[in-house]
């Protein structure tokens, strides 16, 4: 079972959105029948890729997809939700307090200064649905560790945006963007990750 002992919790957060998520725009009304799978679940199995005991940061959080999925299905990590929006951010504390969460958030963007100098040297920058790969690359590749890795969950045009912005994240300093799947034992289809390394 993907989140284990932490399944209520998991069901909690799941009410959470399409209730109070809704009226916050952070979901669609008419997600309900897809909320497990395409979000919650989605983004869960993101942990397969993601080492043990390491430091997350999940940029352009909204409703804490993938971070707070994550956070559930993996109590190892240390996760950091960055989000810019002030409404989101009191929805995203809210949200935690009541799911009894150890999970930090964070206002801000991941392309200010201010925030790449408190929250620079993260294992992993995850991100879902927050902008095309050549532009995430350049906003997130700066807050990992050397070594470190972005996992950035796209759709069908995740290959289409590789081969169009490899040249530009490897100038950044990532490695050659691959696309990979996740969580074939849990969804179907699988999610799709795009993967870069800092390298540089």
């Amino acid at each position: 079972m993907l989140f284990g002992a932490q399944f209520a919790p998991a069901r909690r957060y799941v009410e959470l959105l399409l209730d109070t998520g809704v009226s916050h725009g952070l979901v669609g009304p008419r997600e309900g029948e897809r909320i497990w799978s395409r979000h919650v679940l989605n983004c869960a199995v993101l942990a397969e890729l993601i080492e043990p005991n390491a430091r997350v940061l999940d940029v352009g959080s909204g409703a804490g997809l993938p971070g707070i999925p994550l956070a559930l299905a993996r109590p190892d990590l240390e996760i950091v939700l960055l989000e810019p929006m002030a409404r989101r951010v009191d929805w995203l504390r809210a949200t935690l307090d009541e799911l009894g969460l150890e999970v930090t958030v964070v206002r801000g963007r991941a392309e200010e200064k201010a925030i790449r100098r408190q929250w620079r040297g993260a294992d992993v920058v995850t991100a879902r649905a927050v902008a095309p790969l050549a532009k995430l690359a350049g906003w997130t590749l700066p807050l990992l560790r050397m070594d470190g890795r972005l996992l950035a969950l796209k759709g069908s045009s995740a290959a289409d945006e590789v081969i169009r912005d490899r040249v530009e994240v490897r100038g950044f300093g990532g490695s050659v963007p691959r696309v990979v799947q996740c969580g074939g034992t849990h969804i179907d289809p699988p999610a799709t990750v795009v993967v870069v390394d800092r390298v540089r």
